[in-house]
């Protein structure tokens, strides 16, 4: 069951989302999220959480997750996001992502986690061993969203199922509770370059920082000498770069290649290959390097700054989470009316 189409949410237009604190930062996650948060916080009311409820879905060392934490908030200030501008918050502070979870751990049917198949590749073969959290972790995800009525969330295209998931869960919540319009159907920024960088050793694999091999992906700590000698070691074929978007195909190391540039450089994958189709990698590669480099190292330099005064960082995501609280709170104090719990 649905809500009734004809009734839309007429609340502001807000973004939100989050990056776990599991783990060295890449330039994938730098690509595919931190950028396009700068970039939204200029156009929407914003609010950007470090995930620190969904990483502990797997173990997370307790003596080091709240450091974990303070990296990725010292990554998004040196990214460009601006604490004025957007809420930066760790996700445990606002305990209303824990509240609402559990409304709609009864509004969402296990059918529907069931097709999610991100628990599938992160469960592997052994399934019963995983936590109930890692089972249950896109009905968190659509808490996280909707605590904010959020009406936009950048998601990478794996995430994109969980995003209908959420509007699932939103559809059922306003129909069950004759609700309609409470809950946004919040809706997907997919757009843009840098959507989904893939391994430097793998073109066919999504970088990660799970992957054993540090060749794989470049971290935005890494100095000038690591990212340029790991981008001049990336996996190649030995053909020149075609002249037109067209000839990538089938040739992912090329078209991984000529993505990170252009998303780097703010240009399409065809402008790139007007100036470097017909050239070798032997070309192409120290010109990527000296692009990454021109990025990355300050963001890298700007992050290690940031993390030698630790209280900075704890005063700008308490700060954070005091303004994430005043939206989010009165929305699950309406939810518990709205569902009937005593005293709401």
């Amino acid at each position: 069951m649905t809500e009734d189409p004809t009734v839309t949410y007429q609340g502001p237009e807000r973004v939100l989302s989050g990056v776990q604190p599991s783990g060295d930062l890449h330039l994938g996650n730098y690509l595919g999220a931190l950028k396009k948060f700068v970039d939204l916080q200029h156009r929407y009311e914003t609010f950007i959480f470090v995930a620190d409820l969904h990483a502990i879905t797997v173990w997370q060392d307790p003596k080091l997750l709240a450091a974990q934490t303070r990296e990725i908030a010292a990554a998004y200030l040196a990214s460009g996001l601006d604490p004025q501008k957007a809420a930066i918050f760790p996700q445990s502070a606002v305990t209303a992502h824990a509240e609402l979870a559990w409304i709609f751990n009864c509004v969402a049917r296990l059918g529907w986690l069931d097709r999610m198949t991100q628990f599938k590749d992160k469960a592997g073969k052994h399934k019963e061993r995983a936590s109930v959290g890692l089972y249950t972790y896109p009905v968190l995800q659509a808490a996280d969203i909707l605590v904010y009525k959020a009406t936009h969330v950048p998601v990478g295209e794996d995430q994109k199922q969980h995003l209908e998931l959420t509007r699932d869960i939103a559809g059922k919540f306003n129909h069950d509770f004759d609700a309609p319009g409470f809950f946004p159907l919040t809706e997907p920024l997919i757009q843009g370059p840098g959507a989904r960088i893939m391994s430097l050793r793998d073109g066919q694999a999504k970088m990660s920082k799970s992957d054993p091999s540090e060749q794989s992906r470049i971290n935005l700590l890494d100095d000038a000498d690591a990212i340029a000698q790991k981008i001049r070691r990336a996996k190649t074929d030995p053909e020149p770069l075609p002249e037109a978007v067209e000839g990538l195909a089938g040739r992912p190391e090329a078209d991984n290649l000529v993505g990170i540039y252009g998303a780097l450089a703010n240009r399409t994958k065809a402008e790139v290959l007007a100036d470097f189709g017909g050239k070798g990698f032997g070309v192409f590669k120290p010109a990527l390097a000296d692009v990454a480099v021109e990025v990355l190292v300050p963001i890298g330099q700007r992050m290690r700054q940031l993390l030698t005064d630790p209280a900075e960082l704890d005063r700008i995501l308490e700060s954070g989470a005091d303004r994430a609280r005043a939206v989010a709170d009165p929305v699950i104090a309406e939810t518990k009316r709205i569902v009937g719990f005593w005293g709401a």
